[in-house]
């Protein structure tokens, strides 16, 4: 059955209540190559339960439940082939510093749906509040091949200019082997991470790391490098997954100061900086 943009638009919000403990944060932040060096009181505070601060794109995973992909391909009107499906961007407004250990809710819907031809792109947006008010948003962006042409808008295409000039500083951040699959433990349990016959359907010689999984490393080497290691001063964080990163790679990864943000782009050194995220920016204070 091909997607049904209106019905997806009409569906009602879906509401789940997530909960989260340290131990999921520190999974998390082992998934993206935390505690290396073990001993180093910069990873100590991602690593140990009595100095932990939470990085804020744990948002991505928190609940251990349906990725923003996985969910939105959950809602009625998109019944597609997750081989067809990417992740093309992801975006998190913070309105709180994250909590170690927390219980909310978490309301999902389909904000939007473009067609772009030869593909369709939906817009899941999810709103996460606790007793204490919003904690954090954030929308991710569907891209589903084979399912555009229904006539619908085509959606916004300005895209921000890319950096100038040379970057204030560039690190490079190495994946681990093994990282898809430590990663998968925090929910994401997409095949095309670890199964090497699914990835070769989805058009990939192997499998390839969660999008959401160089996400969170970008982030961490930005605070790490350019926030003092303070977690709390993140207050969005936006990005398009231009490219994929393979488990065994290093990340290169580009940062230029502005006005209350960090201008960034990633690449993959061993193929050349092949572009794996590209028009990001964190928001800080």
């Amino acid at each position: 059955m091909p997607l049904d943009a209106a019905r997806a638009l009409a569906a009602a919000p879906r509401t789940r209540e997530i909960a989260w403990s340290a131990r999921d944060v520190q999974l998390y932040h082992l998934a993206l190559g935390a505690g290396a060096p073990a001993t180093d009181p910069g990873e100590l505070r991602y690593t140990l339960e009595t100095r932990l601060r939470v990085l804020p794109a744990f948002a991505t995973v928190a609940g251990g439940g349906e990725p923003g992909v996985i969910a939105g391909l959950s809602v009625p009107g998109v019944d597609v082939d997750l081989a067809h499906v990417l992740h093309a961007g992801q975006g998190l407004t913070v309105h709180r510093p994250l909590p170690a250990e927390g219980r909310a809710f978490a309301t999902s819907r389909i904000t939007a749906a473009y067609d772009k031809g030869s593909a369709a792109l939906l817009v899941l947006r999810t709103d996460v509040a606790d007793a204490g008010g919003p904690l954090w948003t954030e929308e991710a962006l569907i891209h589903v091949r084979g399912e555009g042409g229904w006539g619908g808008e085509r959606g916004p295409s300005l895209r921000p200019a890319p950096p100038s000039g040379p970057p204030d500083v560039v690190v490079d951040r190495p994946v681990r082997e093994d990282a898809a699959l430590l990663y998968r433990l925090t929910g994401d349990l997409n095949p095309l991470h670890a199964d090497p016959g699914f990835a070769a359907r989805a058009g990939f010689d192997r499998p390839v790391l969660h999008g959401l999984c160089t996400y969170g490393m970008v982030l961490k080497a930005v605070v790490d490098t350019l926030l003092d290691g303070e977690t709390g001063r993140v207050r969005a964080y936006t990005t398009r997954f231009a490219g994929v990163a393979y488990p065994g790679e290093n990340l290169r990864v580009r940062m230029w100061r502005a006005p209350g943000a960090v201008r960034v782009t990633v690449g993959a050194v061993e193929r050349a900086e092949a572009p794996v995220l590209a028009d990001t920016t964190v928001t800080c204070g």
